[in-house]
């Protein structure tokens, strides 16, 4: 009886002590937190466990939820610090985070050109062995998809003080802007970096905004969630469609339409030793005839293909099962009951491959088909090939794509940051979307009201990086996927009024996707900061085109926020103008003069309802006002 008494005893002294309670990861040492509104954090408890958090002399209660997540709201500060966070549950055990500050915090985010570290800029071993600043501080969220909001990120986390040791990898455009945002506001700055290169717009959308303009895709991920076999075929339906459109042919039908070839080894395809794919970028069919008895037929569960570089769409006996996107990502595909059959097999892979290494990565062992209750079937060997001619575009995408997806990206890194305080966010994207620029303008305004309905902040600005120049020279007119994505921008931060662009087509090198000159991206987005999140009375964007308007003298063009006068540089006349009726074909460029905050077009007397300026992939560009700053590009109808 005494042992019993003795038991329960320690039994129910481990539930009063339960454990100890956690903070979130963005609240731990060394962080800043958003000054001037209420202070939201959260971590994790026992379920029902009541818990007390303080910071500086903040206090408040809480109770964790059924979920163990617990939130607590905290007063306003005024920028300062260090002061200590700590939540203590009813136990007396203690969570705590040191050194931290109250400032500004800005969230960095885009695709590559944002996600481009420090070593890569000009004058990368001055800036880093120059970044010493103990109230800067910089915190990088970790790459991570997800199919719903994740709690946590996809791996540790921690804020550091700039240092040459914290800052070679991280983002050189939102270290730079918060360089000097230190040195203008003379407070704690924070600034968390999640960006993720190659991505589409589209997987940085909540939930909300994929519904506003995700269409169908939205359903079909919510399928996939819980059934990806099902989800998998139905876009493989989808994905035969266009194939069977753009190429005239249906390879998981008839695969004799298609000349094969055998395949030298499962690796990458610049390692066969075939001149051809020295540095072949396009697409491949890949074949594997596969005999099986009607044991290993029934017991099969999943195909195994190893890493591909870099999208796939992998079909079994005509029947579509899986597609992914990743050079790092293993395939491994649940294969339907009664797919397989005992006899001959076929496997097809459409392997796409768009930059670098292409196809399957290997080894030959990581291919194969795994069965029920233990077990493989070899498929490392007998594989054949069909190059795809060129020219035949990019096939669709599905909506759980790692880049490309509707809101993984969101769901992993976004999320996570739950209610955090921000001063504003800074966006650097759009490259992957010049290729499909139709609809981006819609998806920016999503995406901007879908954050800032996360972290409670409605007026929250943005600003938007618009594209540096790249690709090749432009010697007339012509249509341009990147001009478009830089009219899409212009157009939804006018519309949005918590917004501004930052121009940036004058900063790039059309050799190089990835320009090396951040350090003035940076410079630009802190002077939009100043004007939109701090008030400062400077023009956030440069000169920047009101309207277009026909005259007796002419096609008058109006600017606002022009720092002294307009001027051409390097030439009388400024280059760049186009005058354009409905069609393409009927775009042809003008004469333009400028003066003061005008720009004047000579009129041809020609059919124009419109006005393009600087309408290419990688304009030369030479409009500046005094600041100086380039006016940025545009189309606006002709009055």
């Amino acid at each position: 009886m005494r042992f019993a008494a003795a038991a329960l005893a320690a039994l129910l002294l481990g539930t009063a002590a339960g454990a100890a309670p956690t903070f979130h990861p963005l609240f731990s040492d060394h962080a800043v937190l958003q000054r001037d509104r209420p202070i939201h954090v959260w971590g994790k408890a026992d379920p029902g466990e009541r818990l007390v958090v303080t910071f500086g002399q903040g206090r408040t209660a809480t109770v964790a939820g059924a979920d163990g997540v617990w939130r607590a709201e905290l007063p306003a500060m005024a920028a300062g610090g260090p002061y200590r966070l700590e939540a203590t549950g009813a136990n007396g055990a203690r969570a705590g985070a040191d050194d931290v500050l109250v400032g500004d915090v800005w969230l960095c985010s885009g695709q590559s050109n944002m996600e481009l570290p420090l070593t890569r800029v000009l004058n990368n071993d001055s800036e880093i062995s120059g970044a010493r600043d103990p109230e800067l501080r910089i915190l990088t969220v970790p790459k991570k998809t997800a199919v719903s909001p994740a709690y946590g990120f996809g791996g540790p986390v921690t804020w550091t003080a700039v240092t040459p040791q914290s800052v070679p990898g991280f983002s050189a455009a939102c270290y730079f802007m918060a360089k000097e945002l230190r040195g203008s506001q003379h407070v704690p700055i924070g600034a968390i970096n999640a960006s993720w290169g190659g991505t589409a717009i589209r997987s940085w959308l909540d939930e909300s905004a994929s519904r506003a303009v995700g269409g169908a895709d939205v359903d079909l991920l919510a399928l996939y969630r819980h059934d990806p076999v099902a989800a998998n075929r139905q876009f493989g339906t989808r994905w035969q469609g266009w194939w069977e459109a753009h190429a005239h042919q249906a390879p998981w039908l008839d695969a004799a339409s298609l000349a094969w070839k055998p395949m030298p080894k499962i690796a990458y395809w610049e390692t066969w030793g075939d001149p051809a794919f020295a540095k072949f970028d396009g697409i491949v069919w890949a074949r594997k005839r596969v005999t099986l008895t009607a044991e290993e037929a029934a017991r099969a569960q999943t195909l195994s293909l190893g890493v591909i570089d870099e999208i796939d769409e992998t079909f079994v006996n005509g029947v579509p099962v899986g597609n992914s996107f990743g050079w790092d990502v293993d395939r491994d595909y649940t294969l339907p009951k009664g797919l397989l059959h005992a006899g001959e097999n076929v496997i097809l892979v459409n392997l796409l491959d768009a930059y670098g290494f292409g196809g399957f990565q290997g080894p030959a062992e990581k291919l194969r088909l795994g069965l029920a209750g233990g077990g493989v079937t070899p498929l490392g060997d007998g594989w054949e090939y069909s190059v795809v001619p060129a020219g035949i575009g990019d096939p669709p995408r599905p909506p759980w794509d790692a880049a490309a997806g509707l809101s993984l990206i969101y769901d992993g890194m976004i999320a996570p940051l739950g209610a955090y305080g921000f001063k504003g966010a800074a966006w650097y994207q759009g490259e992957t979307d010049a290729g499909s620029p139709a609809g981006y303008a819609d998806k920016l305004q999503a995406m901007m009201a879908g954050w800032r309905r996360q972290f409670a902040a409605p007026a929250m600005p943005f600003l938007i990086v618009s594209l540096a120049n790249y690709g090749g020279p432009q010697v007339g007119p012509h249509a341009s996927g990147w001009a478009e994505i830089r009219e899409a921008q212009r157009a939804a931060t006018v519309r949005d009024g918590h917004a501004a662009i930052v121009v940036a087509m004058d900063l790039g090198d059309r050799l190089d996707i990835h320009p090396a000159n951040k350090q003035e991206v940076g410079r630009r987005l802190a002077q939009a900061a100043r004007a939109l999140a701090y008030g400062a009375t400077v023009p956030p964007s440069g000169p920047e085109i009101v309207s277009a308007r026909r005259t007796a003298d002419g096609i008058v063009l109006s600017f606002r926020g022009v720092k002294g006068a307009l001027h051409a540089w390097s030439g009388a006349r400024p280059l760049g103008f186009e005058l354009c009726a409905e069609t393409q074909d009927s775009c042809r460029y003008a004469e333009a003069t400028a003066a003061g905050a005008t720009v004047r077009l000579a009129d041809d007397g020609g059919p124009a309802t419109r006005v393009r300026y600087a309408w290419a992939d990688a304009p030369v560009v030479n409009l500046y006002d005094e600041a100086p700053l380039p006016a940025g590009p545009f189309e606006v109808p002709l009055r």
